[in-house]
């Protein structure tokens, strides 16, 4: 198989880094770390080429906070200097992988988010039920405790399949060590929720399950999206055959299991769960967490926790996601609800 070589001092080069800075402050430029770091941009710039050309690069302390919207999940930081580095990582070696991604792998890929998932859900439901004629079932799966089971040993052997460059490989492995230094011990388990490099890991480390279930198991209608991937097929017998498969072939590969009570095979026409929607032979509803983590962000508002600008921004992402399913009476209901508080405010405060 082909892998590339000398790709470090493109990574390294002040050019690849000042794109990577740029890429890294988008819609961040007032956060604290962006302006800390850009008062001496030169310098800092500088400092950085030189630690990766002299290998004496070492990230930072991760910054870890919990996040409960819509359900709770621990996300990791990393300063702003090593978001620089990231961005320098995958602006080199992110094609090479994304030549071999599936069609449908979908998350943390330009064009392949949400909307693509659903679309193409649709797609393969009017294929597998050939037009909503023959009844038809969907294995909805996800790997268990993904984020924090992928194998450090196992990635990189992945990675080394495409990356001959054993410098770049130095460096995701000082990228990866950061959750043992922020554990306060050696693992070699996990990646940050929160990272770009996590993003893309996950997709290369996945990429081997894509290529199993396509190529191996032939199956026709797949899509992945992260850790959540459904299979659709007429036959519930050979969707059963094909999650033992894939839950040993995770196990021996990859090191990671099936989620056992979150990997099911389900009748297509009962709805099916998939990237944060019920989707139904012909119509689509939000899940019931997302519309309680809307309704949560009113309430801190009307109690005046949060201001109007926080509420806004989590309301024009609500509404932009809101629409792809069948929303309209409730969309108007969320909107009448801020409206009314604006208006109470202005005319009582």
């Amino acid at each position: 198989m082909k892998t590339r070589k000398y790709l470090y001092p493109r990574l390294y080069s002040l050019s690849n880094l000042i794109i990577a800075w740029k890429n890294a402050k988008k819609e961040k430029t007032l956060h604290e770390d962006v302006i800390e770091f850009e008062k001496d941009i030169r310098a800092n710039l500088l400092s950085l080429h030189n630690e990766l050309k002299n290998k004496t690069y070492k990230p930072k302390p991760l910054i870890t906070f919990i996040l409960r919207d819509p359900k709770t999940r621990k996300i990791s930081k990393s300063d702003f200097r090593d978001r620089v580095v990231h961005h320098a990582l995958i602006n080199v070696i992110g094609k090479i992988f994304q030549k071999i991604f599936i069609y449908d792998s979908c998350a943390n890929q330009i064009n392949k988010g949400t909307l693509f998932a659903l679309e193409r859900f649709d797609e393969f439901r009017r294929k597998a039920t050939k037009n909503n004629t023959v009844s038809a079932f969907c294995l909805k799966a996800d790997v268990k405790h993904y984020f924090e089971e992928i194998n450090h040993d196992v990635l990189i052997s992945i990675i080394k399949e495409k990356i001959a460059d054993e410098e770049v490989i130095w460096l995701i492995k000082q990228i990866l060590a950061n959750v043992s230094s922020q554990s306060g011990g050696q693992t070699t388990l996990g990646m940050p929720l929160g990272n770009l490099t996590s993003q893309f890991f996950a997709n290369v480390y996945l990429n081997e399950l894509d290529y199993f279930v396509k190529h191996e198991l032939k199956a026709k209608y797949y899509i992945r999206y992260v850790d959540d991937f459904v299979i659709l097929h007429q036959s519930k017998e050979q969707l059963e055959k094909w999650r033992k498969e894939i839950d040993y072939f995770l196990n021996e590969k990859l090191r990671i299991q099936l989620h056992p009570q979150k990997s099911r095979i389900i009748l297509l026409y009962k709805g099916i769960d998939f990237v944060g929607f019920r989707n139904y032979t012909n119509y689509r509803l939000l899940r019931k967490r997302n519309i309680k983590s809307m309704r949560r962000k009113i309430y801190l508002f009307k109690k005046r926790y949060i201001d109007f600008s926080q509420l806004f921004n989590s309301y024009q992402g609500w509404q932009a996601y809101a629409q792809w399913a069948n929303t309209h009476k409730l969309r108007e209901e969320i909107k009448k609800e801020i409206i009314e508080i604006i208006w109470n405010r202005i005319n009582f405060d």
